[in-house]
């Protein structure tokens, strides 16, 4: 347990390969160990290993199939691979074992955006505003959604409430989520509805450059555009994952899923770019799959 909660340790700090030398040393006395296999495949989701992933938290859910906690970071692997009908399952899923959380609807929202299934996908939005009062990252998302679908005064209102969110989190020196990955959205979704002037994105260094880099990006109002597309919406809201929490898994293991260190998923792609850094990263040759298999079957080695 000890060796466990140490690896969930240097997890939550980005240091997946120390994490994975301890969950090693767990596997060989703790083969079966659902919370082991859940981080080990968080581990390989911090390292953009998706396959290994996918593979260790397949192992974690046949092992505990009601654990909630698996289910959700299995809908958001797949989110990031862009597999968005195996995360709308597994999110489903996730929301009957834990149906009192906002976030598993925001993310189901952001699947059945890309499977063009809107009306439901603006009923998971409420049910996640409903929900959820404290993160910014729903409203700021359900903005975007009602933007692109042509909705301005509903968008403006979600927009509010986010910046509402921003700054009861600032004040209460809450601020969990990542503040570099809303900048850029959330400037853009504010040049679209010409409230760029109440920002509430203030602090210097790091986010400042954000700002300066999304500020020429952003849409008039007059002519429109979409703020994304449904790919672009898709990753941007699996940047859900670096909101900061860390699920704890039960079984008095000690093992948590490290969401606040996971990588850095690419929101809204400039037009002239020819493709995200995410859609490089994924996987696709069989060697490559094969290759992410044999790390993962290492851990239980």
């Amino acid at each position: 347990k000890a060796t466990l909660a140490a690896g969930s340790m240097m997890q939550a700090h980005g240091d997946f390969d120390v994490a994975l030398s301890k969950y090693r040393m767990v596997a060989s006395s703790v083969p079966e160990s659902p919370p082991l296999w859940n981080n080990v495949g968080m581990c390989f989701f911090g390292k953009k290993k998706y396959v290994a992933a996918i593979s260790c938290l397949k192992r974690a859910n046949y092992l505990s199939p009601f654990d909630w906690k698996i289910l959700y970071n299995l809908g958001l692997v797949h989110l990031t691979m862009q597999q968005y009908a195996s995360a709308f399952h597994f999110l489903s899923a996730a929301i009957n074992f834990q149906p009192k959380m906002g976030e598993l609807y925001m993310l189901l929202a952001v699947a059945l955006t890309n499977l063009e299934d809107i009306e439901n996908a603006k009923r998971s939005y409420e049910q996640a505003v409903a929900l959820d009062k404290c993160n910014p990252l729903v409203s700021l998302n359900y903005a975007v959604l009602l933007y692109n679908q042509g909705d301005k005064q509903g968008a403006l209102c979600q927009y509010q409430e986010m910046e509402k969110k921003v700054n009861a989190a600032k004040e209460s020196g809450a601020l969990v989520f990542d503040p570099e990955k809303m900048v850029e959205v959330a400037q853009k979704m504010g040049a679209a509805l010409q409230v760029g002037e109440s920002l509430v994105w203030s602090k210097p260094s790091k986010e400042s450059k954000s700002k300066q880099r999304a500020a020429p990006s952003g849409k008039s109002s007059s002519t429109q555009q979409p703020l994304g597309s449904n790919q672009a919406l898709g990753q941007a809201m699996s940047s859900a994952v670096g909101y900061g929490k860390t699920l704890q898994l039960p079984s008095g293991a000690g093992g948590s899923a490290p969401l606040a260190k996971s990588p850095s998923l690419p929101l809204e792609p400039e037009p002239d770019s020819k493709s995200s850094p995410e859609e490089t990263s994924v996987p696709t040759g069989a060697e490559e799959q094969r290759k992410e298999k044999c790390e993962s079957q290492e851990a239980a080695d």
